[in-house]
């Protein structure tokens, strides 16, 4: 058999299996992390179960395991679909998987041991950021060396929000990665003190961009015209979205660092690009939204539909969000309170994971050669699970968070403080109690998830695609 003539979907399967499992992995530990704030005590004195060793296990799980491989897996699908060759090497693709499954399983050996560059989203210790840099330049080589042996003249989209997210993930990687090492386990920032702080939210927030935003979106120009059998609402606007995300995103970091050294006019560009992001964002949504014209029923009969719909909900809810805690009067209620994790967890569990895994369950039973899924009513249930669980979490967390900065900022005629720090802390447990309920229904959805990829995929044998021969079409 010609592999040459043939999909690589081994590959994608991989990754899409990694996908689920990785995902029902960092949402345990965010469930355990959860209910540790709600009750100290279960961190039973061990170090390594501590929130604070834990905690950028489950970031780092959740974005780069769950989040990550399915950015893999749908953009290795995505790109030989839309270009109709196989991936340009399959070796590289390999190492790809492999590298980063290394890399994932050295932030679990290390995360908990307390081995840690302190760095939202970038805890990772040197050794660990040189291999993301090498696992991450073969997925660069794969990508866009796909998209130069691409069959069709047109280059869709979708890999235009795959490539910036590409791209955008090396340079920001490389910047603010940079580090001096001291031994094997530990290095210091190659910056210091505020130029630290600004490069590393410059990082954070466009993590969230082009990892978080950009990547997906990707997803979302694929999979849910694909899904509703539409083709885009528009696609003038799908490239204008594109530019104007791109472009905008990139100034936004600073809005993390209100109120603090920085200089006042950086952190007012920092608002006013948040600001403008809310055009661009919308945009993007309403696009999505409106693929579906003419097929609104099939809501009512597709789950996997409602979840790509629903995500790009929360992506409104998000970015609408965003700015407005950006903006400085704003900000000084909701910065450093559970607000701010309410937002977060918007964006990750209603949109992030939601369209994830409206992709995978697209995606998972065509590696099998098969239709639809093992059932189509446990993805219902996982949907309902998972939407209940998400808006019990971000509900308790918004009043938690608005509680919180109005009993912190209150103040006596005198001048003193009307609350000490531990009666907000006692004011909030049970909200904290109702974030880990949330949370754990939305553990529950994914493990319903597990079994259905499992019940659709064993005994199968991965399912062989042929490419088609001469087409100026899309696939």
């Amino acid at each position: 058999m010609d592999l040459a003539q043939n999909y690589n979907y081994k590959i994608v399967k991989q990754f899409a299996v990694a996908t689920v499992v990785w995902g029902i992995i960092g949402m345990l530990v965010g469930v355990i992390i959860a209910a540790q704030l709600a009750w100290p005590a279960l961190n039973l004195d061990i170090p390594w179960l501590t929130y604070g060793r834990l905690r950028p296990l489950h970031t780092n799980a959740v974005i780069f395991a769950f989040g990550i491989c399915g950015l893999f897996a749908t953009s290795y699908y995505v790109v030989q679909r839309t270009c109709q060759v196989r991936l340009f090497s399959d070796k590289l693709a390999a190492f790809t998987f492999w590298g980063w499954q290394a890399v994932i399983l050295s932030a679990v050996v290390t995360l908990p041991l307390g081995l840690t560059r302190g760095k939202e989203y970038a805890e990772l210790e040197w050794p660990i950021t040189l291999l993301i840099a090498v696992v991450w330049i073969a997925y660069a080589v794969v990508f866009f060396g796909t998209i130069i042996t691409r069959k069709v003249k047109h280059i869709y989209v979708a890999n235009w929000f795959f490539a910036s997210f590409i791209l955008a993930v090396t340079i920001l990687h490389v910047v603010n990665g940079a580090s001096m090492p001291a031994t094997l386990f530990k290095s210091y920032s190659a910056y210091a003190g505020v130029q630290d702080a600004m490069i590393q939210w410059w990082y954070g927030h466009n993590a969230v961009g082009f990892i978080l935003t950009a990547g997906y979106l990707g997803m979302v120009y694929y999979f849910i015209p694909k899904q509703a059998e539409r083709p885009v609402y528009s696609y003038r606007l799908s490239i204008v979205h594109f530019w104007a995300l791109i472009f905008t995103y990139m100034w936004a970091g600073p809005h993390h660092l209100h109120y603090t050294a920085l200089p006042d006019w950086t952190q007012s560009l920092g608002m006013v690009f948040s600001l403008i992001l809310l055009a661009p964002s919308w945009g993007g949504m309403i696009n999505g939204i409106m693929t579906l014209s003419g097929a609104w029923h099939k809501l009512r009969t597709d789950p996997i539909l409602k979840f790509m719909i629903v995500s790009l909900s929360f992506y409104g809810i998000a970015t609408f969000e965003g700015p407005m805690m950006s903006i400085k009067t704003v900000n000084a209620l909701s910065h450093y309170t559970d607000w701010s994790i309410a937002h977060v967890h918007g964006g990750a569990l209603g949109w992030v994971g939601f369209i994830t895994m409206g992709s995978i369950y697209y995606i998972l039973p065509r590696m099998a050669g098969q239709q639809k899924m093992y059932s189509t009513k446990l993805i219902d249930l996982h949907f309902w699970v998972a939407t209940i669980g998400i808006v019990l979490y971000i509900a308790a967390m918004w009043i938690a968070g608005v509680m919180q900065g109005l009993m912190w900022r209150a103040v006596n005629p005198d001048g003193t403080l009307t609350y000490t720090f531990v009666e907000s802390v006692k004011a909030t447990f049970p909200y904290y109690v109702v974030r880990f309920s949330g949370g754990l229904l939305y553990l529950t959805g994914m493990c319903v998830m597990g079994y259905n990829t499992w019940m659709t995929l064993r005994n199968r044998e991965t399912a062989v695609a042929r490419i088609p021969a001469l087409t100026s079409g899309h696939a």
